[in-house]
């Protein structure tokens, strides 16, 4: 029996439905109760909070296997990138103590304990804890995740389909190299059977920014104009954007990460889903709502 953290959100779920495929057993930590999700029959649920560790540990007593996708995308409130590791660290602890054999960690591409991005330095740190945790690990690192309903592709499809003008910062010319999200979640199912390893989860187009959003623009027919502005004008029209959806459009890291092409794998690819071929296939359902990061993983969440 494997346990999944968030297989009612993004990544989660990819992973336990790739592991009930796989004839396994699974039980989520989800912060969220969700009965009427078609998941919820075939996966036990118990609650992803760090408060508690030892109602924690009595929730991970059982499994063989963790496969922890729990994380933040960026600090709102009282959520921090420090409170996300401290919070990494009581999970894996309880695992240990609760008989949890090996746990699967989804970290990111160009994480680093020297980065100039908060985020790749906190990732990198919990590499660390996850490679001294005491269980037998394989950390999978994501480059851009996309699939249906995803935050960045479907709402820069959501953008293309409601502008005239779509903003896209500096030139446009830095690499990113997609991979779906089915394919991260066999990379993590397969990784389950292996030690000490750390694997790249990346697909097989590496494309420029430009590129992908005109890949976008085309799969969905969007006749907006592509504008190139400075990052801070991008930036301000993402909190523009935001403030109206009530949501974190994007922001000054991820955008630095974008452009410094920290979404791009330096091995063989381990994905074999082309984004040219999905994003064609998907234009028509694509983009037709906005999906917020807020509302999927802050609200109605108290800061755990």
């Amino acid at each position: 029996m494997d346990v999944v953290t968030g297989a009612f959100s993004y990544t989660g779920r990819a992973i336990a439905e790739e592991l009930l495929r796989r004839g396994r057993s699974a039980r989520t930590l989800s912060r969220r109760d969700a009965p009427a999700d078609p998941l919820a029959e075939r996966i036990e649920r118990a609650e992803l909070q760090f408060r508690d560790e030892h109602a924690l540990r009595r929730a991970l007593a059982g499994a063989d296997t963790l496969y922890n996708t729990y994380w933040v995308r960026f600090a709102h409130g009282a959520t921090t990138f420090d409170r996300a590791v401290e919070n990494t660290r009581v999970l894996l602890r309880a695992a240990r103590k609760a008989g949890v054999q090996r746990i699967v960690h989804v970290s990111v591409t160009s994480s680093s304990l020297d980065s100039a991005l908060r985020y790749f330095r906190a990732k990198a740190q919990v590499e660390v804890d996850v490679r001294a945790s005491g269980l037998a690990w394989a950390i999978v690192r994501p480059t851009l995740v996309f699939g249906p309903r995803d935050i960045l592709v479907n709402n820069i499809a959501w953008g293309l389909r409601r502008t005239p003008v779509f903003p896209v910062a500096g030139d446009g010319r830095y690499r990113v190299q997609p991979v779906s999200v089915e394919d991260v979640a066999r990379i993590c199912a397969d990784a389950g059977q292996l030690d000490e390893v750390v694997l790249d989860a990346a697909g097989p187009d590496t494309l420029t920014y430009e590129e992908l959003v005109r890949l976008v623009a085309a799969a969905v027919g969007s006749r907006a104009r592509i504008v190139y502005l400075p990052p801070r004008a991008v930036l301000a029209l993402a909190r523009i954007t935001g403030t109206l959806r009530r949501d974190v459009l994007l922001t000054r890291e991820e955008l630095a990460g974008l452009q410094r092409e920290l979404l791009v794998s330096t091995e063989p690819p381990l994905g074999t889903e082309s984004f040219r071929s999905w994003v064609a296939a998907n234009g028509e359902s694509l983009g037709r709502g906005y999906v917020s990061e807020l509302a999927r993983n802050f609200r109605p969440y108290d800061p755990i």
